[in-house]
C-alpha cells in the first residue's frame, strides 16, 4: 500500500544532471543536439502550446523532471493524424508523458450547447482545432504507434476526471475509465507532482512500470486484488436500498471508532469488527470495491453510489483505494498524494521558468498566457466542494501555500524581467483567491474528515476563517518598488471574506480594477444546495461590505456577480424568481452560463442519474429536477437574459403555462413586457446602449488609469 514519499528535493539526483539547466525546455532535434543531448529521458506530449510558465502544467512537471535530473522535451500540439509528430525528439529512455493540457480537450473544444468553438486559447493566435477530441486517449495511441515499447503515463486533468468509469456529456453514455481506452500503462492523477518524481525515478532505477503499483496518487490496472487486502463491497457499506444496522466508513464524528466498534457489535458483524479496532492500520490494507464499469453504465443510481463513494475517499488522511472491474480487469486507484508542504511549493514555483512561451512560436499571442503572464499563484487546493466544480477532485481540498518570501520573489522577478510589465500585478490567487493560509484548527479533525466541504451548509466550526496572513501579503506586495497596482482576479470566496472585515476592506480599497467577479450562481436554496452553495444572504453582507468600502475609498465600484442556468436542481420557478431578483437589483447579464456536466462531477452525477450523491443514494430516495432538452436549457439561458427582448415571446409563453401571467407587464414589479417591439427597434435601442456602455467604459478606464499610475485621464492630457 502507499507510503509516505520523500519530499520532492530529496530524491538522488538522476545521472543526467550534469547537462544543466536547459534555458526552455527543447521542442526539436536541434534544440537536443546544442544542449549535447542525443537522446530525451522523458518526453511530454501536451495539448497546450509550451509557455514556460509555473500556470502551465508541461512547464511545472517538466523543469521539476529537469531539477531531478532527467532531460525532458515537449511535443507541443503534434499533428495527430499518424506518428511522424510523436517521433520528433527521437525514443525516450523513460517514457512519454502524455497530458490533454490545462483543459479537459472537449470543454475546451465544445461549448456547454455542445456547439463546437471557434478559438482555442491555448493555441498561438487562439486558433481553435489544433488538438483532436479527448487528447490525451488519441495522442497515447500516436505515442504506442511511434514506439511500442516505451511506457504510456497519462496525467493531467482530462486524465484524472477520467481515471474511473465516468458520465461523458457528449457521447451521452457512462465510459470506462481512459487508462483502458488510451491503452496506457499508468495514470497519475491530480497535480501529481509527488507521483511523477517517485515514478519516474524508479523506472529509471530498471523498475518495469507494470511491477510499480504503490505510489499514492496513481490508478493502474490488476488482474486481482493483492494478498493480506481486505476488500470491502461499497453496496454494502453503502446500500443503495435497505440500510442495514453496520458500520459506515462515512460516519464523520469525534469518536468514529467508539461509535463503530459499537454499532458493528450490535449488528454481530464480525467482518466490520475486523475492520475498526485500528481504523488507520487496517485501512492501509483496506481496499473499496465500487460496482463494475459495466454496472454503472447500465444503472445510474449505482452510478451516483460509485460517485458519492468516490468524493468520500479524497481525503488524503484516511481514503483508501478504490477498485472497480472493467470487463476482466480491476482499475486499481490508489489514495490521493499527500499535499505539499510549503517548502515544496516554494522549491516549485522557485524553479527557473523563463515565464514567456517557446521561442518557437514568434511574436504569437497566445491568449491565456497573455491572461496570467503578470499573475501569481499562491496557493492550491478549495474546500469549497462546489458540486459542478473539477478542482476539488484534481487539486483536493486542503489548502497548499507558498510563503510570503516566494511569492515576493516572484513578483520581482515578474517585475525586472517579464516583457511588457507596466506595473500592475494582474492576481495574487490560485483556484479561489481568499483560501490562502486558511486550515482546519486541528490536523487530526483534518485527517479523519469525510465532509466534502469546509464551507457548506455553514462554516466548520473547526475551519480557520483569519485572513490576516492574506491581508499583509497584499500589502507587501503592492508596497514593492515598481509595483503600482495589486488586482485580484480569481474567484473570492465571499462568505469567507464576510469573517474578515479587515480584509474586505483592504480588498476593495487597493486591489479592485473596477470591477469584481464573484459568483453566487443562483438565488434559490434548491439549486443552491444541490450546488453546495451559500444562500444570497451571504451574498447581500459581502455587497454591503463591498459598498460602504468603497464610499470610504471615495471609488466607483461595481460587484459583478454570476450565475448558472440549467444546474441540476433547478426548477422553471427557481429561474423565474432569479430573474425577477435580477431585474429587482438591475443587473443585466451580458454572457450567460450554462450548467457544463464536466466528468466526475458531483452535479454530473446528479444530472445522469437524478439522484443526489450528497446524501445516501438508493432506488427510493427523492429524484433530482434535471434540465436536460436544449428547449428547457434555452429557457432557463433565457430567464437569466430577461432583459432581452429576443427572449420575451419564450419567457411570455413559458409565464402563461405557469399560470404567472401577471408578472407580463411594464411594471416595477413585471419581468417583460406584454408588446414586442419590432427587429428594427431592437437593433436601434441595442446601438444606443452599446455605445452608452462603450462610452462608461471609457470613462471608468480613464478612472482607473489616474487610480493605477497617478496620471490624468488621456483625454484630459
Amino acid at each position: 500500500m502507499p507510503a509516505s514519499a520523500p519530499k520532492l528535493h530529496d530524491y538522488n539526483k538522476y545521472w543526467a544532471e550534469c547537462y544543466g539547466i536547459a534555458p526552455q525546455l527543447p521542442m526539436s532535434r536541434e534544440e537536443m543536439d546544442a544542449l549535447g543531448w542525443d537522446s530525451c529521458d522523458i518526453v511530454i506530449v501536451t495539448g497546450d502550446a509550451y509557455v514556460d510558465h509555473p500556470s502551465f502544467g508541461m512547464a511545472i512537471i517538466g523543469r521539476l523532471l529537469e531539477a531531478n535530473g532527467f532531460r525532458v522535451g515537449i511535443i507541443a500540439q503534434p499533428d495527430w493524424r499518424s506518428k511522424e509528430a510523436f517521433e520528433a525528439l527521437g525514443k525516450p529512455n523513460l517514457y512519454f508523458g502524455v497530458a490533454a493540457g490545462n483543459m479537459d480537450s472537449m470543454i475546451n473544444r465544445y461549448t456547454a450547447d455542445k456547439k463546437v468553438r471557434n478559438d482555442d486559447a491555448y493555441t498561438p493566435h487562439g486558433v481553435g482545432g489544433k488538438r483532436p477530441d479527448r487528447c490525451s486517449l488519441v495522442y497515447s495511441q500516436r505515442c504506442k504507434e511511434a514506439f511500442r515499447d516505451v511506457p504510456i503515463v497519462l496525467g493531467g486533468i482530462e486524465a484524472s476526471l477520467r481515471r474511473i468509469a465516468h458520465y461523458d456529456y457528449w457521447q451521452g453514455s457512462v465510459r470506462r475509465s481512459i487508462l483502458l481506452d488510451a491503452s496506457a500503462d499508468i495514470l497519475v492523477f491530480g497535480n501529481a507532482e509527488r507521483a511523477i518524481v517517485e515514478l519516474s525515478h524508479r523506472i529509471a532505477r530498471g523498475e518495469p512500470v507494470e511491477d510499480i503499483r504503490d505510489i499514492r496518487g496513481t490508478a493502474l490496472l490488476r488482474d486481482d486484488t493483492p494478498d493480506g487486502f481486505w476488500e470491502i463491497d461499497s453496496t454494502r457499506i453503502d446500500r443503495p436500498g435497505r440500510i442495514d444496522q453496520i458500520v459506515s466508513p462515512y460516519v464523520n464524528t469525534q469518536d468514529t471508532e467508539a461509535c463503530a466498534t459499537k454499532q458493528a457489535e450490535a449488528a454481530g458483524d464480525a467482518n466490520v469488527l475486523r475492520f475498526v479496532p485500528d481504523a488507520k492500520k487496517n485501512r492501509d490494507k483496506t481496499v473499496i470495491r465500487l460496482p463494475s464499469f459495466e454496472k454503472v453504465r447500465n444503472d445510474a443510481v449505482l452510478y451516483a453510489h460509485a460517485n458519492r463513494v468516490l468524493h468520500l475517499e479524497t481525503n488524503p488522511g484516511n481514503a483508501r483505494a478504490l477498485v472497480q472491474a472493467h470487463g476482466g480487469r480491476d482499475l486499481w486507484i490508489n489514495p490521493p498524494a499527500e499535499p505539499l508542504s510549503t517548502d515544496e511549493m516554494d522549491y516549485i514555483f522557485g524553479m527557473p521558468f523563463t515565464r514567456v512561451p517557446h521561442t518557437d512560436y514568434g511574436d504569437a499571442r497566445i491568449p491565456a498566457y497573455e491572461m496570467i503572464r503578470f499573475s501569481v499563484n499562491i496557493m492550491r487546493g478549495c474546500f469549497g466542494g462546489c458540486t459542478f466544480c473539477s478542482i476539488t477532485e484534481h487539486e483536493g481540498r486542503i489548502i497548499q501555500n507558498r510563503s510570503e518570501e516566494s511569492i515576493l520573489e516572484e513578483v520581482k522577478k515578474i517585475r525586472d524581467t517579464v516583457p511588457g510589465f507596466t506595473g500592475v500585478v494582474s492576481d495574487l490567487g490560485g483556484p479561489t483567491a481568499n483560501m490562502y493560509r486558511l486550515a482546519c484548527k486541528s490536523r487530526e479533525i483534518e485527517a479523519a474528515c469525510r465532509l466534502p466541504s469546509c464551507v457548506y451548509p455553514g462554516i466548520c466550526s473547526n475551519l480557520n476563517t483569519d485572513h490576516s496572513a492574506l491581508t499583509a501579503l497584499y500589502r507587501k506586495v503592492r508596497e514593492l518598488p515598481g509595483v503600482k497596482k495589486v488586482l485580484i482576479a480569481s474567484g473570492l470566496r465571499y462568505d469567507l471574506a464576510v469573517e474578515d472585515p479587515e480584509y474586505v476592506k483592504e480588498l476593495v480599497t487597493h486591489h479592485v480594477g473596477g470591477y469584481l467577479k464573484i459568483a453566487p450562481e443562483h438565488t434559490e436554496q434548491g439549486p443552491l444546495d444541490k450546488m453546495m452553495k451559500p444562500g444570497i444572504g451571504s451574498y447581500d453582507r459581502f455587497k454591503e461590505m463591498f459598498e460602504q468600502f468603497s464610499k470610504e475609498a471615495d471609488k466607483e465600484q461595481y460587484l459583478i456577480p454570476y450565475f448558472i442556468a440549467a444546474h441540476p436542481g433547478t426548477t422553471d420557478k427557481d429561474m423565474v424568481n432569479l430573474a425577477l431578483w435580477l431585474k429587482k437589483n438591475n443587473f443585466r447579464a451580458d454572457q450567460v452560463q450554462a450548467f457544463y456536466p464536466s466528468p466526475m462531477a458531483t452535479a454530473t452525477a446528479m444530472y445522469h442519474s437524478r439522484k443526489n450523491p450528497l446524501r445516501k443514494v438508493t432506488y427510493k430516495s427523492d429524484t433530482v429536477d434535471t434540465v436536460k432538452s436544449p428547449e428547457k436549457r434555452r429557457l432557463h439561458k433565457a430567464l437569466l437574459r430577461y432583459h432581452d427582448p429576443h427572449n420575451w415571446p419564450l419567457i411570455r409563453e413559458t409565464l402563461k403555462a405557469m399560470n404567472l401571467g401577471g408578472l407580463i407587464g411594464s411594471g416595477d414589479e413585471q419581468l417583460v413586457p406584454v408588446d414586442q417591439p419590432n427587429e428594427k427597434d431592437v437593433r436601434d435601442s441595442a446601438r444606443r446602449k452599446n455605445r452608452a456602455a462603450a462610452h462608461q467604459k471609457r470613462i471608468r478606464k480613464g478612472k482607473a488609469l489616474t487610480q493605477h499610475t497617478g496620471l490624468p485621464p488621456r483625454e484630459n492630457r
